[in-house]
């Protein structure tokens, strides 16, 4: 009897090792490799994170700093799973920021389980079978597994051990002339993370807040700003990184502003929502727990030419518990029937504002 073997491609390469070495990686379509961005439901939305080798740029909004929930979340991931980042702003002292980083939020189990193994707290003997038998917990994070995503605590800061060692690395861009330094610096970091087929060692992140920020001495040079964003694009699909760039588009020019929006490979942009809405309050349900809206402009797609088709490109932001940052389809709310100013007044062909039941 003769033993039929699978066909294997030429062109495939073979990268199931990938994964059980760096938990922080998963295979995305077309052969790449993506990183978590921080929230769970964002990689949801994106189809599991951003690629390996992408550009991703966030719009800020000129009232509220929404961009720092996404940045914020995107670099303490990467410090949890240990990979290299680089973290440049327009602050004199962008370590201090490393302080407000959330720390990963504790697993669901872990509770009851600590609460029936201490010995010093007595429970009642009608409340013990709620705790019930521990169990092995697979997916925890003992012996060294990490998750691929965790949910952070944005009350609970950061460890200061994440931090501490020599895979973070800071740069202040306030008091430098041009990009040059900054370029320099990215070009360092981007060096050690070179991409090499069939073996990835470690994937890195860049994070540069506020790019075009008043603060930095080159906000009037949008020509060298363009030609900067370009070369890090450039290093960035010949590496193992992701760079995720903030940047206030109302300080530019619309042309500048334009330009930098079409080289980016995933294109974000946050909005706050006023106060009182009362108009978007009618046509929104859980408009009193947003924060603000997320907008998907772009998804990557790298080796493919075919365009990503997402379901929805409007999400609302919203604080779970006021702990856990939670993306959500906008929903409309039900129109009710007995207001004098529903869709029956408005949707009618005849002249008369008398509402019946054949009323066309």
């Amino acid at each position: 009897m003769t033993t039929t073997r699978a066909r294997v491609s030429s062109f495939s390469r073979n990268v199931s090792t990938v994964t059980s070495q760096n938990p922080g990686l998963k295979h995305g379509p077309n052969g790449t490799m993506l990183i978590s961005s921080g929230i769970p439901d964002l990689d949801k939305i994106l189809g599991g994170g951003f690629p390996l080798g992408s550009l991703v740029m966030v719009m800020e909004d000129e009232e509220a700093p929404h961009h720092m929930l996404l940045l914020r979340n995107f670099m303490s991931q990467g410090l949890v799973q240990k990979q290299p980042l680089l973290y440049a702003s327009a602050s004199r002292d962008p370590k201090r920021f490393l302080g407000t980083l959330p720390s990963p939020a504790s697993p669901k189990g872990d509770k009851s389980s600590d609460l029936s193994h201490e010995k010093d707290i007595r429970i009642a003997w009608q409340y013990k079978k709620y705790f019930g038998e521990p169990q092995l917990n697979l997916n925890s994070n003992n012996g060294g597994q990490q998750d691929y995503c965790n949910d952070f605590d944005l009350r609970k800061p950061l460890d200061r051990h994440f931090f501490s060692g020599n895979n973070v690395d800071c740069a202040s861009i306030k008091d430098s002339p041009n990009l040059s330094s900054l370029q320099d610096h990215c070009a360092g970091f981007l060096g050690k993370l070179s991409r090499n087929e069939g073996n990835i060692s470690s994937a890195g992140r860049i994070a540069i807040q506020s790019f075009c920020s008043p603060q930095c001495k080159y906000s009037t040079e949008e020509w060298h700003m363009l030609s900067f964003i370009r070369s890090l694009k450039s290093m960035t699909q010949s590496s193992n990184a992701v760079v995720v760039v903030t940047f206030p588009p109302s300080l530019l020019s619309p042309s500048c502003s334009l330009r930098l929006q079409h080289m980016a490979d995933t294109l974000l942009s946050v909005r706050a929502i006023p106060d009182e809405d009362k108009e978007l309050a009618k046509l929104l349900t859980g408009y009193q727990d947003m924060i603000g809206l997320l907008n998907v402009h772009k998804a990557a797609r790298l080796n493919t030419q075919v365009p990503v088709i997402l379901e929805a490109t409007t999400f609302s932001i919203k604080l779970h518990k006021r702990r856990f940052l939670v993306l959500e389809c906008l929903n409309q709310a039900p129109v009710d029937g007995s207001s004098g100013s529903s869709y029956g007044t408005s949707g009618g062909c005849s002249g008369s504002t008398k509402v019946g039941t054949l009323d066309f």
